[in-house]
């Protein structure tokens, strides 16, 4: 079996305040020896000048940098120019994603789908870039079946993807069952589960609400329970996660990905519960 590979995701920052902190949790999780970094970029590309500026302060640092890339809002020529951008810096690794259309844009742009995103990259750059795209455990909220996101899924992976990261999850069943359905259609690429620390309650039912991913209900209830009680909320949170981390890597998922929110401490936590 191969060592598991290790990630961690970060937005890019508003104030100049935003970037040192941002600085220093990439510092703290350096010891942990990521594979990457990956930054995500705002619907319709609204965050586009400052996800390239968090890159190039993670290219600037030595480490390997991971740029989501959303197609949903663009042009052909839009996503060109910024492949270039990111081959000139010496990026290699995109993360590929539909993404939202922003409220009040009008038109989806040239592209409607990842997997046209995907066949577009390859057939601009070859094999320069490693692509990762996304994956649904629990089925994207806007799929008409599980089936048909299974389908969905396939498409991205047959245009080209090399390897998918999971949006997160509490049920582990959840991704193992996933992983099998797509092998079962021959999809073969590694699919590395998405991990959310839970820091805030509050927080962390709004972010589950709009994406569609599920909180298990006696989560949800022990949350619940400590109220405004912060210290209880993360303490249990870590043994929750942890505990998902463990039975993941034990049932031979290829690495983690953590979304960190632009902390290091949970994720750090984490880590050492896994004697990583």
């Amino acid at each position: 079996m191969n060592k598991p590979l290790f990630s961690f995701e970060f937005f890019p920052p508003q104030t100049a305040e935003g970037v040192e902190k941002l600085a220093a949790t990439r510092k703290q999780l350096e010891p942990l020896n990521p594979e990457f970094f990956s930054v995500t970029f705002g619907a319709g590309g609204s965050t586009r000048d400052r996800t390239l500026e968090t890159v190039q302060q993670i290219k600037a640092e030595v480490y390997n940098a991971a740029p989501h890339l959303y197609c949903i809002g663009s042009t052909r020529d839009n996503i060109r120019a910024i492949l270039e951008t990111y081959k000139n810096l010496g990026v290699n690794r995109i993360v590929a994603l539909r993404g939202d259309l922003p409220s009040g844009m009008a038109g989806i742009g040239e592209f409607q789908y990842a997997n046209e995103l995907v066949s577009f990259i390859r057939a601009q750059t070859g094999d320069h870039f490693h692509i990762e795209v996304a994956a649904y455990p629990e089925f994207h909220p806007q799929a008409k079946s599980p089936r048909d996101d299974l389908l969905n899924f396939k498409r991205k992976a047959a245009a080209g993807a090399n390897s998918a990261i999971t949006q997160y999850f509490y049920n582990a069943d959840s991704y193992f069952y996933f992983v099998d359905e797509c092998r079962k259609l021959g999809v073969t690429i590694p699919i590395v589960p998405g991990i959310m620390p839970i820091m805030k309650f509050s927080q962390l039912a709004r972010f589950s609400d709009t994406c569609g991913a599920e909180i298990p209900r006696w989560i949800r209830r022990t949350m619940e329970s400590y109220g405004d009680d912060t210290e209880s909320v993360q303490a249990f949170g870590q043994d929750v996660v942890a505990a998902l981390c463990e039975r993941l890597l034990a049932g031979g998922a290829p690495g983690l990905h953590f979304y960190t929110l632009n902390h290091a401490a949970p994720a750090l936590t984490i880590w050492k519960r896994l004697g990583l």
